[in-house]
């Protein structure tokens, strides 16, 4: 999967719609919903990101969109 900055994307396998990605590390955790195929990713969660590191994730996780979306459906074979 997807990691930068220490950080950790995961899609579990036997997560919820809609496609959306945890971003785990450092003892804090979000979760965004990916709004597949366009964009953009958007904050659902947040656990002990500040606001600077949740636009940071989020403008990485808009870079990585078209990969992220395809993880999703090959998981779940849906959005």
């Amino acid at each position: 999967m997807l990691r930068f900055d220490g950080l950790r994307v995961v899609i579990y396998p036997n997560d919820h719609r809609p496609a959306h990605v945890h971003v785990i590390g450092a003892g804090k955790e979000a979760s965004f919903v990916l709004r597949c195929p366009h964009g953009p990713p958007e904050l659902r969660v947040n656990h002990r990101f500040g606001l600077r590191e949740v636009n940071r994730i989020g403008e990485r996780l808009a870079q990585a969109l078209p990969m992220l979306c395809e993880e999703w459906r090959a998981i779940h074979g849906h959005h």
